[in-house]
């Protein structure tokens, strides 16, 4: 199944903008592929103003985000692989969403292929369906 990120970032973005807010991201400016101007970064991350006055050509997909802009009067064009983003936000009331990290890979890392064993057992008992995850689920705010 794809990434919901793309798709979460996306829909975010419009509907921040739809609001009149600006939108800004929160990216992992270490990720491989990121193209980003380090000078600006602090502690590995950055955050982009990614509003439609502040980029030109903005690009959304489901691999990346690029588009052009200024930093310190300087023109520069960015590149962003969706699994670098780790939130989107409007910058007004800091209303969106902040994403876990995602693996990612490096060079030397290898995939080892898992085989999946078939279950013989059948069906669980209860009308085949699975068992329900136990505790609540939990999350963080972030300020």
């Amino acid at each position: 199944m794809n990434s919901s990120r793309p798709y979460l970032v996306r829909a975010l973005y419009e509907w921040i903008v739809d609001n009149d807010c600006t939108p800004h991201m929160l990216v992992n400016a270490e990720f491989p592929a990121v193209q980003v101007p380090q000078g600006f970064a602090s502690d590995g991350q950055i955050v982009l103003n990614v509003s439609p006055s502040a980029v030109r050509s903005l690009h959304m997909d489901n691999e990346a985000v690029s588009f052009e802009g200024r930093f310190g009067g300087v023109a520069h064009s960015l590149y962003v692989p969706v699994g670098a983003i780790l939130g989107i936000y409007a910058r007004e009331n800091g209303q969106g969403m902040v994403f876990e990290l995602e693996p990612s890979l490096m060079e030397g890392d290898e995939f080892e292929d898992e085989a999946v064993e078939p279950d013989d057992q059948g069906p669980p008992e209860g009308g085949g369906q699975p068992p329900r995850p136990t505790g609540r689920p939990s999350l963080k705010v972030v300020k």
